[in-house]
């Protein structure tokens, strides 16, 4: 094996490495870098991997998931930043790196370069159209405010609703900047759209995102892409009220309707109720004052149009005449004494022509026997029975036309008499009925007609009997008797 002649230590790659390592540190342990940034990957593990860069040379960059997380912003390609750390080589690539313990943008403007970038991408998107803006609620029973608890945001709100119009609220509290805040933001527009109000937490009708004044940084929260696109996926109305009203963030193109304080947002949330009450009242008078008008037209109007009519007394005279007529003519008593009166007449009717018949009868015997001497005694035999064929068709005729006027009447005579049946009370008290008069003869339709010790008289079927009313209200007494009850009968018939 050969012996080298140097006196140069040696060293192994680990140990050149390390040392390499321990001499950066010691020279470089804590430095400052401008630049922009490249590369930017975050890890599963949360931790940050990025580029430092400027026009003539790249260094990588690296920062702790604690640190990331504690950033305002989002790190993204292009922005330019101010790093603070400590400079470091990794021995297993040969790489020497950043350590950043502090990121902050360079500048106002480079945060607003990325505002607007971040802005015409998400515009591309579609997530602020007009036609994607949904109409805030008229009166919401039900506010949602995502702001924080301890600042006089949520106070300014509450006052300014009592003010106007109470309402129940709900608040979820969040970080309004600093680490978190976005995603518990987020979190919170999310939340109260998953709220169905099935349960005891009403849903929502329209939602508050506010927050006070501040810097760009401290309102940087409000830019970030996940606020912004839970704002502008909502499905309940949203009202953006973050920082004064010179302050911009990407949230407030996200949202329905954009307020310039917290305050303003409380009044576009609610109506003010004294004005309400106002306007309902004007309404109810204007109302009150056209129906009377429209009332007092109609009723003219009415009045106008019943003058060309006649009035009901006049309209119904005839028919209540008529209607009195025959009730009149349909009373038991009038149809009897019609009935009596035409049975008489039907009675001298037939007397009459069974009188009539009889003399024509007579009459036409004697015309044929005194004809029939004659013809004896001219002894025209042809002539006889020329005359006497005559004689007997007018005598047929005669007696068919007698026994037709006899059968008309009879059925007459037996229609008045089933009219009479029917309509009269005899067929009602063959059926079980009684007809009960007092002592001047007059019917009793009542028990208020009653005296105890009057009399009555009590007609049925087969005759009258009189009778005498007993006192009391109670069924009436039965002798005590051995006959047994008479069987049951057959149940009574309907009158009608």
């Amino acid at each position: 094996m050969a012996v080298s002649d140097s006196n140069t230590p040696e060293f192994s790659v680990s140990e050149l490495a390390n040392s390499l390592k321990r001499t950066v540190e010691d020279a470089y342990g804590h430095v400052r870098v401008r630049g922009e940034l490249g590369r930017v990957t975050i890890a599963r593990s949360g931790h940050a991997y990025l580029d430092l860069k400027d026009e003539k040379a790249v260094i990588d960059a690296v920062m702790w998931k604690g640190l990331v997380s504690r950033l305002n912003f989002r790190p993204e390609e292009g922005l330019e930043v101010i790093c603070e750390g400590k400079l470091t080589t990794y021995p297993g690539r040969s790489k020497y790196q950043i350590i950043i313990e502090r990121m902050e943008p360079a500048g106002a403007g480079a945060l607003m370069a990325l505002l607007e970038e971040r802005k015409k991408k998400l515009a591309a998107e579609g997530l602020f159209e007009a036609s994607k803006k949904r109409a805030i609620p008229f009166l919401p029973q039900v506010i949602g405010v995502v702001t924080s608890p301890t600042g006089a945001v949520i106070r300014d709100i509450l006052h300014r609703l009592e003010d106007r119009f109470p309402r129940h609220v709900l608040l979820w509290p969040v970080l309004v900047q600093g680490e978190g805040a976005a995603a518990q933001i987020t979190a919170a527009i999310e939340g109260f759209n998953a709220i169905d109000g099935s349960g005891p937490v009403p849903r929502p009708d329209v939602l508050i995102v506010a927050r006070g004044g501040g810097s760009v940084e401290d309102l940087w929260c409000f830019n970030e892409e996940n606020v912004v696109r839970a704002a502008a996926a909502s499905d309940i109305p949203l009202i953006s009220a973050v920082g004064h009203e010179t302050d911009t963030t990407l949230i407030d193109f996200a949202s329905d309707r954009r307020a310039p304080t917290p305050t303003g947002a409380a009044e576009m949330a609610v109506p003010v109720r004294a004005e309400l009450m106002q306007a309902v009242r004007s309404q109810s008078e204007r109302l009150t004052r056209g129906l009377m008008r429209l009332s007092e037209q109609r009723r003219a109007e009415f009045r106008a149009t019943t003058r060309a009519f006649p009035t009901p007394a006049v309209l119904f005279g005839p028919a209540r005449q008529r209607l009195d007529l025959a009730a009149a003519v349909l009373r038991p008593e009038a149809l009897r004494r019609d009935l009596q009166n035409r049975s008489s007449q039907m009675s001298k009717l037939e007397g009459r022509l069974r009188a009539a018949l009889e003399r024509q009868s007579r009459g036409g015997r004697e015309r044929l026997v005194s004809l029939m001497r004659r013809f004896e005694r001219a002894a025209p035999t042809k002539a006889l029975e020329r005359c006497r064929i005559p004689l007997e068709q007018v005598a047929s005729r005669l007696s068919r036309a007698g026994e037709r006027y006899l059968t008309a009447s009879r059925l007459q005579l037996g229609a008045l008499a089933g009219r009479h049946a029917l309509l009269g009370h005899e067929s009602v008290l063959s059926r079980g009925f009684a007809l009960v008069r007092d002592e001047d003869g007059r019917l009793v339709r009542s028990t208020a007609g009653m005296k105890p010790g009057g009399r009555l008289e009590i007609e049925v079927a087969d005759g009258r009997k009189g009778a005498v009313v007993e006192g009391g209200d109670g069924p009436m007494r039965r002798k005590a008797s051995g006959k047994k009850p008479p069987p049951p009968q057959e149940k009574q018939g309907r009158l009608f």
